[in-house]
């Protein structure tokens, strides 16, 4: 079983690899969604880190629909982001009817190659996910991170386990959004997935003693300035050691 952590800080890529993570998938901007982090948060998360780092190749938040500047963008980053020598990709490129946009996936993929590439949860916004699945296996993609098509990976669990039949040993289907201390054994159990994603999300306060009371955020996000968002190393262990004892089960 490989557990993944998505993080977007430092402390958190720091956090997951002491809690027991396996990988660690590295965005930025938390709020939207997650975005292409900074190369020089990525550089010195690969520099602490031991274990494998993915990063996320998305130009924006929003859909996955890109215009001819943006994929420019995706190429530039993943060329980057393989000379810096990390380990994965994390992308989806949809057309507008819904349908995977197989030529530029194809082509990013190429361009990413030796690194792993994983398929993230623009998968979730296709209009078929059987078809969907059949176009990442075409494409080339390594793995699909998906919730099923709904907001949370148990509410999908039908359709995960259903990708997971369909895909056979073609391509490796790992089920993420919302996955927790309470739902991880029965979604491993349920679909067969050997891979799970999940935030294990915490807050923490603000390290600083003088504080603004007139600002109560930043930009327009109010009640943020003195709130640290992280993986919480506690949550990260917790969750791993779930997934390991399912797996120890379906195995024996």
């Amino acid at each position: 079983m490989t557990s993944e952590v998505v993080v977007y800080n430092i402390e958190s890529a720091l956090n997951a690899q002491t809690g027991g993570a396996d990988r660690v998938e590295l965005c930025g901007n938390r709020g939207g969604g997650g975005t292409t982090p900074s190369l020089g948060i990525a550089e010195v998360v690969q520099n602490r880190l031991d274990i494998p780092i993915f990063v996320m190749i998305r130009p924006r938040e929003g859909d996955f629909c890109y215009t001819d500047n943006e994929f420019d963008a995706m190429k530039r980053d993943i060329k980057r982001f393989k000379d810096l020598g990390l380990d994965g990709v994390v992308f989806g490129i949809l057309s507008a009817d819904g349908s995977l946009d197989l030529a530029r996936c194809k082509e990013l993929i190429e361009l990413a190659r030796p690194l792993q590439v994983t398929c993230h949860r623009a998968f979730d916004m296709a209009r078929d996910p059987f078809q969907a699945l059949e176009s990442c296996i075409k494409a080339g993609f390594d793995r699909i991170l998906t919730s099923g098509q709904q907001a949370q990976a148990y509410e999908g669990l039908s359709t995960i386990t259903e990708l997971v039949a369909r895909a056979r040993d073609r391509i490796s289907i790992m089920a993420g959004c919302g996955i927790n201390e309470a739902t991880v054994r029965e979604i491993i159990r349920e679909s067969g997935v050997r891979e799970v994603h999940f935030s294990a999300s915490s807050k923490r306060s603000s390290k600083m003693e003088y504080r603004n009371e007139s600002i109560d955020g930043m930009g327009n996000k109010p009640g943020t300035a003195y709130t640290i968002h992280i993986a919480s190393q506690d949550r990260v262990n917790r969750i791993c050691q779930k997934a390991l004892a399912k797996d120890s089960s379906v195995s024996s």
